[in-house]
């Protein structure tokens, strides 16, 4: 039988993949899907659900709570050289790290007691196996959403430093044989 905790816990679970922004495309059986691989982890005020530079593992839909994203440049720590934004629910982070072997970014940690949804890597691997339709285009949304992160980052880029430099840097990346961590 089922309680009515567990009633609000499907509903808030199902309320953050459902107004997910990047799912959007996603129909409501191929959310469920999606829904059904994640894991629910609470975490308290302060704790940290990565670091940056960690192995990227998974990604996070936050259910209840904030959470901040922080970008520290090691080379400026004594200068400031930190850049943070605060997300709430219904949000997701951390999206980059699926179907991508890259690094964290950022470090994240909750600004208050949290609770999340994890995707990881297995989940992934699993939906493509179950649900090979839903997995390709989950992935195109990721695809998307990165597709669109870097648009921005070029445009912003090429104001700061010149087109020349911007685009030198871009190209340099995409054939770079080793790329740096």
């Amino acid at each position: 039988m089922f309680k009515k905790s567990d009633f609000k816990k499907i509903k808030d679970q199902s309320g953050i993949v459902f107004n997910s922004k990047m799912l959007k495309g996603l129909s409501p059986l191929e959310r469920y899907e999606l829904l059904q691989l994640c894991h629910r982890r609470k975490y308290k005020e302060g704790e940290f659900i990565y670091y940056q530079n960690d192995p990227g593992t998974g990604m996070y839909f936050i259910e209840e709570g904030s959470v901040k994203l922080t970008v520290t440049n090691p080379a400026e720590q004594n200068k400031n050289g930190e850049y943070s934004l605060d997300i709430h629910a219904p949000s997701e982070f951390g999206t980059m790290s699926i179907g991508y072997e890259i690094r964290r970014l950022s470090s994240a940690q909750c600004l208050t007691d949290c609770t999340l949804l994890g995707f990881f890597k297995p989940d992934f691997e699993t939906l493509k196996k179950r649900h090979p339709e839903t997995a390709v285009k989950f992935l195109e949304a990721v695809s998307t959403q990165a597709m669109k992160q870097l648009e921005q980052t070029m445009r912003k880029l090429t104001e700061t430093i010149g087109l020349e430099t911007a685009f030198s840097i871009l190209l340099e990346s995409q054939y770079d044989p080793e790329p740096e961590n």
